[in-house]
């Protein structure tokens, strides 16, 4: 099984970037105690916060696809935070090469 690395970056609403550190915050934590879960962080941009940047690192591609289809925090973010997101800048799905 491959290991599966990815990057988000999302941008906040204007004034909504406390309540989306929040929201993604929530996320990271509870991501962390997933199954397949080897690495997940929570980045805020120094130059502007309101951009905010997860960076994950899954055991294989089934572990990562149950977690962003499956999980009840992505699910309730999905549902509920998405209102704080103005956009999303970047979502990269990558495979390491050395």
């Amino acid at each position: 099984m491959s290991e599966v690395h990815m990057v988000a970056v999302l941008y906040a609403k204007t004034g909504k970037e406390k309540e989306l550190r929040n929201d993604l915050t929530v996320i990271t934590e509870k991501s962390r105690k997933e199954e397949g879960n080897l690495e997940y962080d929570l980045f805020e941009d120094r130059n502007d916060p309101r951009r905010f940047v997860l960076i994950e690192h899954w055991r294989g591609a089934t572990d990562q696809d149950r977690h962003h289809n499956q999980s009840d925090h992505i699910r309730h973010f999905h549902d509920n935070g998405d209102r704080n997101v103005e956009r999303r800048e970047a979502i990269y799905l990558l495979q390491k090469v050395v």
